[in-house]
């Protein structure tokens, strides 16, 4: 029996790599993205908590962050780090520096009960159109001497390399807009198959960047349907094959190019997938529900794509709302969060694809600043400076829940201005002489939210207690590992100086 069972287990395997999964393995799994550009981070620890209540199996980060990475330690939640892309053009040139990027960052959180690190992401999109070819040549030499820190490190079978490409890397022709007809970008061709071609010799993962919401964002005449899991749109016809959403078929417009460069078995994961819940129009909480539970019950229910059958392997994106990123591409970029800003879910996710109605459990034991916030004085007669105060406060901080189509859109002139001041005093911790603007606020402790806008009271954890609880880990955990001396110590005196 256990041979027959061995060898059906073989054929199983065998199976998938004939028809193209996305993982070798065959396991279904969700992971998800932790992004900390955020003005008030909440505490890590409270946060790996989390994760684990929630079975986050897999976690995406966009660094190597040594408060996250303590946490992480004596976890079973499997690791992909990031070296960022201001770091490329170093590692691309010193093999030395690779050598301590990864002697700090992987070597010496591996041993047991350390950090489970399955994977190095070389860069974030590095080849974005955005960056106008700031990183193309600095992404492969990174990624090989990279790699051979990993080899060097003994390591190469343990830890895999990838590099998470942006979906423009690829297009289909307007003269044949079907996923058959994919291929890369003529600039970045050569260069990208090149990586293929190294990750393939590696044994290593292929990591694409998928938004269907983008899709829709600036065009109106996108079937809007097409975008989700479960319209009832026309489906878009490619030979035999037919495509019932945008995600199916921008994945297989990948595949269709990996497909033609000669590397039809690639593995594949999908680092970054969601749905945005403010900013834009079409970016609120009903359809990022609608989008996320679409998506999970499809890439878990192992149907694939028309082109690759098969479990589909990817990292939501993303965990927690971020109100420090960059708004260059819109709004929506400070609220991709499947959580709110304090850890609280924004809506019912099931994991396992079932629909059964199950919560997400929200990070537990935050603390809040003060219930007060800042608002435009009702008594105020002249305004001439209004509008030079609330470009001022939105300008270092975050407003975007005002602009077209999002959450505070409908405030008054008032309302905007009371906003964009207490954003503006929250960020800075509530300081008084932060909620002034040339004598046109004062502060309150009436809530002053609005019905769908609310008008936030930040977490007050702030710095000092970040440091003092993240020392507290860090030396619990040196504590632990002065316990089995026989492996890497962390240098953990070095995270203070």
């Amino acid at each position: 029996m256990a041979q027959e069972k061995a060898s059906n287990c073989g054929h199983i395997v065998a199976f998938l790599i004939v028809f193209l999964t996305v993982v070798s393995s065959g396991s279904a799994w969700i992971g998800v993205n932790w992004g900390t550009m955020a003005s008030h981070q909440l505490p890590p620890e409270k946060v790996v908590k989390m994760l684990k209540e929630n079975r986050f199996r897999k976690l995406k980060l966009f660094d190597a962050d040594e408060w996250i990475m303590a946490t992480l330690m004596g976890t079973d939640i499997e690791v992909m780090l990031a070296i960022p892309n201001n770091m490329l053009d170093k590692m691309s040139n010193s093999p030395k520096a690779a050598d301590s990027w990864v002697y700090e960052n992987v070597t010496s959180y591996l041993f047991s009960g350390g950090v489970n690190i399955k994977y190095v992401a070389v860069g974030n999109e590095p080849f974005l159109k955005a960056y106008n070819g700031s990183y193309l040549k600095k992404t492969l030499p990174a990624l090989k001497n990279i790699q051979a820190s990993l080899n060097n490190a003994g390591l190469e079978s343990k830890v895999k390399v990838t590099v998470p490409f942006n979906a423009d890397i690829y297009y289909s022709p307007d003269s044949n807009p079907v996923p058959s007809a994919g291929d890369f970008r003529p600039e970045v061709r050569d260069l990208t198959i090149e990586i293929i071609e190294f990750l393939y010799s590696n044994n290593a993962p292929f990591t694409v960047n998928i938004y269907p919401f983008l899709s829709l964002y600036g065009n109106d005449n996108f079937p809007f349907d097409f975008a989700f899991f479960d319209g009832n749109n026309k489906p878009l016809r490619d030979g035999n094959a037919l495509y019932t959403n945008v995600f199916d078929a921008n994945l297989d417009t990948l595949l269709w190019a990996v497909d033609k460069a000669g590397y039809p078995d690639l593995q594949v994961i999908v680092g970054e997938v969601g749905w945005p819940t403010d900013g834009d129009k079409n970016a609120n909480v009903q359809n990022a529900k609608r989008f996320d539970l679409g998506l999970i019950k499809h890439v878990l229910s192992g149907n694939g794509t028309p082109k690759r059958k098969g479990i589909i392997d990817l990292y939501l994106f993303s965990l927690i709302d971020e109100n420090a990123k960059s708004v260059a591409p819109g709004n929506f970029e400070r609220h991709w969060g499947v959580f709110e800003f304090d850890g609280k879910p924004k809506y019912e996710l099931d994991l396992t694809g079932k629909h059964k109605g199950k919560g997400l459990v929200p990070v537990e034991g935050i603390k809040y600043q003060e219930k007060k916030w800042c608002i435009l004085d009702p008594d105020v007669t002249n305004l001439d400076d209004l509008a030079d105060s609330i470009d001022y406060a939105c300008s270092l901080s975050d407003c975007t829940a005002l602009g077209y189509g999002s959450t505070c859109n409908n405030l008054s002139l008032q309302g905007n201005a009371s906003y964009a001041f207490n954003m503006y005093y929250q960020v800075n911790d509530q300081r008084d002489w932060d909620c002034d603007f040339s004598g046109l606020a004062i502060i309150t402790h009436e809530d002053p939210s609005e019905k769908g806008c609310q008008f936030p009271v930040m977490i007050a954890h702030g710095s000092s207690l970040l440091l003092h609880g993240g020392l507290s880990y860090i030396l619990k955990k040196a504590l632990e590992r002065l316990e089995h001396p026989g492996t890497p110590t962390r240098q953990f005196w070095a995270l203070s100086s």
